[in-house]
């Protein structure tokens, strides 16, 4: 592509660019660009929210320019504070590398491995000796920090910032200087500490890099970002049955937003959605796991929640029991891995979504019998059995 041409394409769907002129003049240099991501093994999945930016570094990849994934071992040890009103649990070395063995695998789900660099960031950061990061400190100063809008809010808060959260953005900006970046891609969340690389780079006397962030995509609940200390995440290495059954939890408002963010196009015009949300949970699940896993799934789905063919599956197994409904539920949501109060309970109950053998009940308070054989559906997508 010519140079404007590649820039519509890599800047289509970002959220924000610093600056597009910046990324034309780097493009006009003819030359493969190094693209810069970092991502920090807190846990062992990367899930459908890291997909978005990491599809962004493929489509760099496809117009030639070269991968830099950073795996931040040593950065994973703070925990990046971005977007935390407290600190964050620290992890251990020996979790951290457990985490950081999983992540290569499944980042070459997404990325071209013949055009991906590789590094973890313990090889220059966990080398430093402390009058070299008290040098880096020097060059940023604490009210550069407290520009930070989480840092800023706990200070009005008088929420306690830890020394070690401050060092941070510092080791995520130093990352840029040691790799040579030319862009650096992230959420939105991550302006601050992408823009403070851009000033490490010029009193290093390197070109600043691009910052290109991508729009953050809620998790299943639909209000907070994906993440796995959420449990509101599906993650790239759920089994394709996990992931399509995740994908059909979310709303219909969500699901518009998953259509733009994950397969790039909006709803299909016209259709139903419940069947919007099948095509969308099939094309996310063949990505991962091939149209043959994906069409299992689908099907796999479509008879377990049919009412015509719910007893033909295998559900969750639930004691005989007596008792008020709406704490009968609440155990059941549990044995299917789902979390409710007795509110939430009681709203599915009152809107008609329990049924015990097909029959609505309605009365959360209601004391009921379950017996050995029956079924409680307790929503469009989870059921248990009586055992």
């Amino acid at each position: 592509m010519l140079p404007n041409d590649q820039l519509a394409h890599l800047t289509r769907g970002a959220a924000q660019i610093v600056s597009e002129a910046e990324l034309l003049e780097k493009l006009r240099g003819n030359r493969p660009l190094r693209v810069k991501l970092g991502v920090d093994p807190t846990t062992a999945d990367i899930h459908l929210g890291h997909s978005v930016i990491l599809r962004k570094m493929r489509d760099f990849q496809d117009l030639g320019h070269q991968a830099v994934l950073i795996i931040g071992d040593f950065t994973a040890l703070v925990g990046d504070p971005s977007g935390r009103s407290v600190t964050r649990p620290q992890l251990t070395a020996g979790e951290v590398q457990a985490n950081a063995r999983t992540y290569r695998e499944q980042a070459f789900k997404i990325l071209d491995e013949r055009r991906t660099e590789i590094v973890c960031n313990s090889e220059w950061l966990g080398a430093m000796t402390f009058s070299q990061v008290i040098r880096l400190n020097s060059a940023v100063t604490l009210q550069q920090l407290l520009q930070r809008e989480d840092f800023r809010d706990r200070v009005n808060r008088e929420q306690p910032i830890h020394a070690h959260e401050i060092q941070y953005p510092i080791m995520q900006a130093w990352d840029s200087v040691v790799v040579r970046a030319d862009v650096e891609l992230g959420g939105t969340d991550q302006l601050f500490n992408n823009l403070l690389g851009r000033e490490l780079q010029k009193d290093n006397s390197q070109p600043r890099q691009v910052v290109l962030l991508m729009p953050i995509l809620e998790g299943l609940d639909g209000e907070k970002k994906m993440s796995k200390s959420l449990g509101n995440y599906v993650a790239l290495n759920d089994s394709a049955a996990e992931m399509f059954g995740k994908l059909m939890s979310i709303s219909d408002e969500l699901m518009a937003r998953y259509y733009q963010l994950l397969l790039r196009r909006g709803l299909p015009p016209g259709e139903h959605p419940l069947e919007a949300k099948k095509q969308l949970a099939f094309e996310i699940t063949a990505l991962y796991h091939g149209t043959t896993a994906a069409t299992r799934a689908r099907d796999e789905w479509t008879t377990r929640f049919s009412d015509r063919r719910l007893d033909e599956t295998a559900l969750p197994m639930m004691p005989a029991k007596t008792g008020e409904l709406v704490a009968i539920v609440v155990d059941a949501f549990a044995l299917c891995g789902s979390v409710k109060s007795r509110s939430e309970a009681s709203r599915l109950i009152k809107q008609g979504s329990v049924r015990l053998d097909g029959e609505k009940l309605s009365n959360p308070t209601v004391t009921v019998s379950l017996s050995p054989g029956q079924t409680l559906r307790l929503d469009k997508l989870r059921a248990v059995r009586v055992r």
